[in-house]
This record gives C-alpha cells, sequence and structure tokens, in this order.
C-alpha cells in the first residue's frame, strides 16, 4: 500500500510519471492546494498572462514534441478562458491534459464564488472529462486523462477537482498505465487486408490518381510510407493545411495545398482525378467546396483511423479503418510501379499557368505579404518551426513559405482561432529549445493575445514574432470586399506603435515598410539570440487568391488576372 499523500501531491506525482516537465497555467483559489503542492516537484510552471494563452501553449507543445501538452487553471473564469484552447485542440486532434480546480464539493450546485460547471461547458469540444469530488479517484482518473489523451485520434482531456479533494488524502497508489482500462477506449483497430487490397487494385487501373494528405499522416509518423506510395506509383500529393510538411513541398510529386485558398492546379486535379486517395483527413468543408460537384471523376479510397469520419462527408467507394502508418506499410507491397507522364504534365500545364498570376510576380517598393513570406523563407532556409494566426497572413504562409519536414507549421486548422500563434510558439519553443520558433500574425490576432510578451520575458523565451500589419482584419475585410460590395463593417484595427511595444517590454524591435528592407530586418531577428519583434507594414487591400467562394465548385476560384505590371501601371490585386 502506498504511503498517504494529497489529492494535490498525486496530481504531481502523476505528472512525473507520464513524462512531464513542462506546463502552463495561471493560479487561482480553488487550484491553490494544487500549486502549493507544486515547489516540491521538479516541473517547470511557465505562468501565462491569460488561460487561453496556456491553453495554446499546451497545444503548441504538443504539435511541436508530439508529447501531451498540460496546462493548469483555476474555476469558474480561469476554466472557461481554457475553452477556446480546449476547442482548438479538439478540433485539430491535440492531446492536451487541462487541470483545474473546482469549488468543495460541499459548494457543487450552490452558485458558489468562482463555480461553474466546466465540464458541463466543455463536454462537446473535449475527447473526455472528469470531475473528481473523492481523493480516492484521483490517481486512476490522472492516468486515464493521459491515456485517452493520447490513444487513437488524440484530443484533450479535462480533469476539474475539487478543492476538498485536492486536500485530502489517500493511500490508493498510481497505477500502472497498463492496468487503466477506459471502456470504450480502443488504440485502433487492426488493418483490414480486404479493404487494402481493393484499394491497392484501384490504384493500379487508375490513369490520373491523386493523394490528398491530411493530420493524420504526420499524427501517425506516415511521412515516409507516404512518399513511398507517391514515388512507387507516380502518384501527385496535395495536402490539407494541417497536412502540410508531411511531404517536402520541394518534391517534384507535392502539389501544395488544395482547397479554398490551395493551388489552382491542386484543386484543378482533385476534379479531374479519377481515383482519390484521402489519408488522414476528413474532406472538410475549406478543401470540399460545394459537395456535389466535388472530384466528380473520382472513385474515393479513405485511410482514415476514426469511423465516424468515413463517409460522413464524401461517400467513400473502399474506406481503410486504421492507422495511416500501419495502413499504408501494408499497402506498398501491392502497388504497382507505373509511370503516369502525360497525367503529370497536364498538371504541369496547370501549374505553369497558376504561377502567371502569382503575386509575388509583381515588383513593387511597399511590400505586400507574399514578399514578406518567401523572404522568411529564403533567410531560415526552411529550418524553423512556424506558429500562425488564422486569417490571410496564414493562407500566404501556406502558400509561400516551403515547408520541407513535418510539423513545421503549427496553426488552428479547423477552428480558425484567432490569437493562437504566440502563445503556440512559445509552447513549441519550450518543448523544443533546439528549434527557431517563429509566429506570424495578422494586427488583428496578435492584439488578442499580445499580453503574452509578458509570459516571453518572465520566462526568457527567444520567439521571434512577426506582426503583418495591414491595419484591417485582413481576411474579413477581404470578404466584406468580394462579396459586402467594400462595407468595411467594424473590419479596420488600430494597432500600437509595436516598436515602441517592443521597447516597454524590453523586447527587441523593428519596423519594416519597404521591400528592400525585408532580408535584412528578417536576418536580425532570426539570427538574434533573445525574442524579437518585427512590425511588418504591408499594403492594406491585398487578398489572398485563389479563392473559392461559399457554395461554390473549388474549381470555380475566384482567381487574380495574368500579372503584367509594366512600368506605371496600377498592379491588380
Amino acid at each position: 500500500m502506498a504511503k498517504k499523500r494529497s489529492g494535490a501531491d498525486i496530481v504531481w506525482e502523476a505528472l512525473l510519471a507520464e513524462g512531464v516537465d513542462v506546463l502552463f497555467g495561471h493560479p487561482g483559489g480553488a487550484i491553490l492546494p494544487t500549486y502549493d503542492a507544486m515547489t516540491k516537484y521538479p516541473v517547470r510552471h511557465i505562468l501565462a498572462r491569460h488561460e487561453q494563452g496556456a491553453a495554446h501553449m499546451a497545444d503548441g507543445y504538443a504539435r511541436a514534441t508530439g508529447k501531451v501538452g498540460v496546462c493548469m487553471a483555476t474555476s469558474g473564469p480561469g476554466a472557461l478562458n481554457l475553452v477556446t484552447g480546449l476547442a482548438t485542440a479538439m478540433m485539430d486532434s491535440i492531446p492536451v491534459v487541462a487541470i483545474t480546480g473546482q469549488v468543495p464539493t460541499t459548494l457543487l450546485g450552490n452558485d458558489a464564488f468562482q463555480e461553474t460547471d466546466v465540464v458541463g461547458v466543455t463536454l462537446p469540444i473535449t475527447k473526455h472529462n472528469f470531475l473528481v469530488t473523492d481523493v480516492h479517484e484521483l490517481p486512476w482518473v490522472m492516468r486515464a486523462a493521459f491515456k485517452i489523451a493520447r490513444t487513437g485520434r488524440p484530443g484533450p482531456v479535462l480533469v476539474d477537482i475539487c478543492k476538498d479533494a485536492q486536500i485530502a488524502e489517500t493511500d490508493v497508489p498510481l497505477p500502472d498505465p497498463d492496468d487503466v482500462h477506459v471502456p470504450g477506449l480502443e488504440r485502433y483497430p487492426q488493418v483490414d487486408m480486404t479493404a487494402v487490397r481493393e484499394a491497392a487494385a484501384l490504384i493500379n487501373k487508375a490513369k490520373r490518381p491523386l493523394i490528398i494528405a491530411g493530420h493524420g499522416v504526420l499524427l501517425s509518423g506516415a511521412e515516409r510510407e507516404l512518399q513511398e506510395l507517391a514515388e512507387r506509383g507516380s502518384i501527385p500529393v496535395t495536402t490539407t493545411l494541417l497536412g502540410i510538411g508531411s511531404i517536402p513541398e520541394t518534391h517534384p510529386l507535392a502539389l501544395g495545398m488544395c482547397g479554398m485558398h490551395g493551388e489552382a492546379f491542386a484543386n484543378m486535379a482533385i476534379q479531374k482525378c479519377d481515383v482519390l486517395i484521402g489519408i488522414g483527413m476528413r474532406f472538410d468543408d475549406r478543401v470540399t467546396g460545394r459537395l456535389a460537384d466535388f472530384a466528380p471523376n473520382a472513385k474515393v479510397i479513405h485511410f482514415e483511423l476514426d469511423p465516424s469520419e468515413v463517409n460522413k462527408n464524401v461517400q467513400a467507394a473502399v474506406a481503410v479503418v486504421g492507422d495511416a502508418k500501419e495502413s499504408l506499410q501494408a499497402l506498398l507491397p501491392l502497388i504497382e510501379p507505373v509511370s503516369r507522364a502525360e497525367w503529370l504534365r497536364q498538371i504541369d500545364g496547370w501549374r505553369r499557368e497558376s504561377q502567371e498570376r502569382d503575386i509575388a510576380n509583381i515588383e513593387v517598393d511597399e511590400v505586400i505579404p507574399p514578399h514578406f513570406m518567401r523572404e522568411l523563407w529564403h533567410v531560415t532556409k526552411a529550418d524553423v518551426i512556424i506558429a500562425t494566426d488564422v486569417g490571410q497572413h496564414q493562407m500566404w504562409e501556406a502558400q509561400y513559405y516551403i515547408h520541407q519536414r513535418p510539423n513545421q507549421l503549427l496553426t488552428s486548422g479547423g477552428l480558425g482561432t484567432m490569437g493562437y500563434a504566440v502563445p503556440a510558439a512559445i509552447g513549441a519553443k519550450v518543448g523544443r529549445p533546439e528549434e527557431t520558433v517563429w509566429a506570424v500574425v495578422g494586427d488583428g490576432g496578435f492584439q488578442m493575445t499580445m499580453q503574452e510578451l509578458g509570459t516571453i520575458v518572465q520566462e526568457d523565451i527567444p520567439i521571434k514574432i512577426a506582426v503583418i500589419r495591414n491595419g484591417f482584419l485582413g481576411m474579413v475585410r477581404q470578404w466584406q470586399q468580394l462579396f459586402y460590395e467594400k462595407r468595411y463593417a467594424a473590419t479596420p484595427i488600430f494597432c500600437p506603435d509595436l516598436v515602441k511595444l517592443g521597447e516597454a517590454y524590453g523586447i527587441p524591435a523593428r519596423r519594416i515598410t519597404r521591400r528592400d528592407e525585408l532580408h535584412d530586418a528578417i536576418k536580425e531577428a532570426h539570427e538574434s539570440k533573445g525574442p524579437f519583434l518585427l512590425d511588418v507594414k504591408v499594403m492594406e487591400e491585398v487578398n489572398v487568391y485563389p479563392m473559392v467562394a461559399p457554395g461554390a465548385g473549388i474549381d470555380e476560384m475566384i482567381r487574380r488576372p495574368i500579372v503584367q505590371n509594366p512600368s506605371g501601371m496600377t498592379p491588380a490585386w
């Protein structure tokens, strides 16, 4: 029998047993017993300035390391401030464990000070959650939380612990992970070889096959198998936003991102392919456009871990349910080497036409965002981790930064969370201190979590931040321009002097207003030993193209005119 320890001690005991060496949080009354016990344990605590930031930090840590990220908050407003971060992790299948304090069991349901039913609030946005009212249950719950978060399709788990359960003592030992059995929780099903053989037969007969690689490729570590499949079958690969990095974007078979703001030639390939192989992706609306007209000529093969995603949006001719890496390992021996030169030539023709419309070819003295993204790539040599917020800058990063390795882009794909980048970059840098980490943000999203500059300074976290400042909530403004007759309601946004803001926090900062300043400024930030803030003033009304309008098919793209730009001509944005 284990010696008696408090519930607070059990929390830290469990964290250490799970290999946790850092967590992100903000203390308060209901979680205070656990924070008081923290001083006895060798775990680093990063004090976020806002609990939403703590959740995003845990998320960024998890994406960058592959481990479970941990965040902590008090009851009521503290716990509720985690909600956006938990929903972000849930939509993108990120393993996070959130630990929150709750009022004592004697006050539950009495509308006590800072009482909120956070278990009820987070039921739809967590993989599972627990309310702990009895200290004897806590050892099992802590182990189960981590097992649920990381098993199968990952996701966030919340553990809400009443204050008296943190104080009470128990001699119940921490169980061995193998002895923790969670009803209904399975790692993943065994690969169905009948389905694999059916998939191989379709692929081998295809004249115009295409792969869409999603986040599941990265989560399962199936990048090598994906590339081998593409090369063996001469199959081009496009990715979802969260699938970026699953194949090097310099690979001759890589088509970049598809979908609403994806490459036009990738979208054309989807519409013209005869076999579409979706791997670890869920055919969400940003990829498919109008469902009735998505990939109209294709038989769909869906490799997917979560059976609930199969046939949810797109009907599959063959569904292979299981881990992507194991499924592709079973598939590869069955794939016949084929040269599909005619199909690849057709795609290259679409690619060349798209390049003629590329805004990066426009020569102007002012800064346009694609110029910044491409220069960032030239300076960093693709040897960085980049966290972005959501909006125009996110799409420009996806389009113009050339990603070469897995988990290089950290971004909120499913929920589309503004304010994500800076705290996620903090989490990534804490988890991967050997990496250079950049946060690329818009002036709207930056102002949602810019208070985390205090965390950066206090914790000495040397991330680089580039604020793409166009004076608008850019993507919303773009929609207003295209669909609301340029009625820019509530989208112009004031941004403070970011150089002075950096100085106020003791962070070196530099403003960029001209294209010829980009290289030196990015190089200075990139090579600095500490944090650095770049204020990148860009042209205001520049749009992200191509764009698939709501309700349109993905080949019905709004596209920029072919770039002419003779001397004296105003560019068509």
